[in-house]
């Protein structure tokens, strides 16, 4: 048995990284498949050093995605799957506010000019790990900023997590990337917005399941090994 359960992926933008290329990535991550994804990067670990523009240029990423029928080519975020789950992802928004979370884009309702349909606006947040739209899976397109004083701070926020599913790590320095990697509790670590690699094992650490599939890897889950003796 093998299980792929949840997730809230950390997306550490290291000092160093370069962010006419990371913003784009942390933004297509983070509302992957308009959020319902348990590999989506939601929490956004920004360094305090560079916070000031990295929201400038966060806020005006997100404020001009397209949402609406997939019909239209220039539609990046669709509707949540059910009624429920978009009341689901509107109570999220509530609770940031209620939380005292930062609200830099996007809030409760629908996105103007869509008056029907389960359509939740793109929304950013800027708060502290401890609140619940940075610890629990809100399975829609909200990401929670949060900022990190040094390196170390930005990997304790990363790991203190219930789940390990999949991080995301912006770096100009790939070298530095994958150090910082190596020290984040998740099956999967990827590196300025790498493609799928659909031979390198995918699972969790933690609530986020156990056993792996692809490659090997994912053939071994349904083997049986068997020992001869003498």
């Amino acid at each position: 048995m093998t299980l792929e359960l949840g997730g809230k992926g950390p997306n550490i933008i290291l000092p160093d990284a370069d962010l006419d290329s990371a913003i784009p990535t942390v933004v297509s991550v983070g509302f992957l498949n308009s959020g319902q994804a348990c590999i989506a990067g939601t929490r956004v670990l920004a360094p305090r050093s560079r916070l000031p523009e990295i929201l400038e240029r966060l806020k005006a990423a997100v404020a001009v995605i397209k949402v609406g029928e997939s019909t239209d080519s220039a539609v990046k975020i669709g509707p949540m799957v059910s009624r429920k789950q978009w009341d689901r992802v509107q109570s999220y928004i509530r609770v940031g506010l209620e939380e005292g979370a930062e609200l830099l884009v996007g809030g409760e309702g629908r996105p103007a000019g869509l008056e029907r349909g389960w359509f939740v606006q793109p929304t950013m947040f800027v708060g502290t790990n401890d609140m619940r739209i940075a610890r629990e899976e809100i399975f829609g397109p909200v990401l929670c900023v949060i900022p990190y004083r040094d390196e170390d701070e930005a990997i304790a926020i990363a790991n203190d997590t219930a789940y390990g599913l999949q991080a995301y790590v912006e770096s100009a320095d790939v070298a530095h990337a994958h150090r910082v990697a190596e020290r984040l509790e998740s099956g999967r670590v990827v590196i300025n917005g790498a493609p799928h690699a659909p031979l390198a094992p995918f699972g969790g650490f933690k609530q986020s399941g156990i056993g792996r599939e692809y490659g090997r890897y994912g053939l071994e889950a349904h083997l049986e090994v068997r020992a001869i003796l003498g």
